[in-house]
């Protein structure tokens, strides 16, 4: 670890998937081998306590790296390392998954679904105590005890990720990265969960990594901000900084989503084409084919991350022309 004060340091994080066909197709019809780069060269750090939120379009790469975070996934290249728990291992960490009615095994009870990681880690002694550890988890998401003698498919949407996160909360961990967790819901009960990841934020001292394209959602969960575009950083910075000014276009288009209540029919300016294939993706900055602002140099150089005004950074030829004029 760099710095102690981070919960993950994250590192020139890759991520290639052989998407090729079958050799007998490669054969047959004279095909080389095709790759898919789903990450690429990702670098951040979470701090302790705080929450990063990756966002993007769906398909930029943000949920890769969180099956990259918690092991699902081997990267390709990179690292990522977690700063020393409470008993000095590398720090426990949970996901929170995206569907919360695929997440759960339809064919258990909620208090064998929840009881699971505390049996497996023997977090408990005995079956009594694995028992009032399940109600109390319970108990802190919202839902009732007696609720551990059901099945998910008794409860709604909401309550179902309730359950989820008595999941990840049953192993004790201290760091949670929770991959989409409200985007499944609707708006009323997203709310309730999110209040409810903050209010477990604070409570535990809990460290999260929020992934999610709805950037509404993400500046009430944030302290700060990481877009991601076609497997890359393109921008991060303090969430309200980049509210405020953000730097790349591609940040401007995203925040341009957001409905306005003060102004529901304002004009916006719709982006120019498609999002370019992983597979093929174009020379220099990959989102100069619908930049409004591409120079020649975007369609012919990668742009390096600069550093900018406060602790962000921009991946944008057009933002470093301007700093450095400024």
């Amino acid at each position: 670890m760099k710095d102690p004060r981070n919960a993950l340091e994250v590192e020139g994080l890759g991520m290639v998937f052989d998407v090729s066909a079958s050799w007998l197709n490669r054969v047959v019809e004279r095909k080389p081998r095709r790759y898919l780069r789903a990450v690429d060269d990702v670098t951040f750090a979470v701090p302790r306590g705080g929450c990063l939120a990756l966002v993007g379009e769906s398909g930029c790469g943000k949920s890769t790296v969180a099956r990259l975070v918690t092991g699902l996934y081997r990267p390709t290249s990179g690292t990522v390392a977690f700063a020393p728990g409470r008993d000095g291992a590398p720090l426990a960490a949970q996901m929170i998954f995206q569907d919360p009615y695929a997440s759960l095994n339809p064919r258990w009870r909620v208090g064998d679904i929840v009881a699971e990681p505390i049996r497996e880690l023997r977090l408990r002694e005995t079956e009594a105590d694995v028992t009032d550890r399940v109600a109390d988890l319970l108990r802190t998401v919202g839902l009732s005890p007696d609720d551990m003698a059901k099945f998910p498919h008794e409860f709604s949407g909401g309550q179902r990720q309730r359950i989820s996160i008595a999941r990840a909360l049953a192993s004790e961990p201290e760091f949670l990265v929770c991959d989409e967790p409200t985007s499944a819901l609707d708006v009323s009960v997203q709310a309730q969960i999110l209040n409810l990841m903050r209010r477990l934020q604070d409570e535990l001292v809990l460290t999260y990594l929020f992934i999610s394209h709805d950037l509404s959602v993400v500046r009430h969960m944030s302290d700060r901000i990481a877009v991601m575009y076609l497997g890359r950083i393109v921008e991060e910075a303090e969430t309200e900084a980049l509210f405020d000014a953000p730097q790349h276009p591609y940040t401007r288009l995203l925040l341009e989503t957001i409905p306005d209540l003060h102004a529901p029919r304002r004009r916006r300016a719709a982006p120019g084409g498609e999002p370019p294939s992983p597979l093929a993706p174009p020379p220099g900055c990959a989102f100069n084919p619908r930049c409004p602002v591409a120079m020649p140099v975007c369609r012919t150089d990668r742009p390096a991350e600069t550093a900018r005004c406060g602790a962000g950074r921009v991946a944008c030829h057009a933002a470093a022309a301007t700093a450095s004029a400024a």
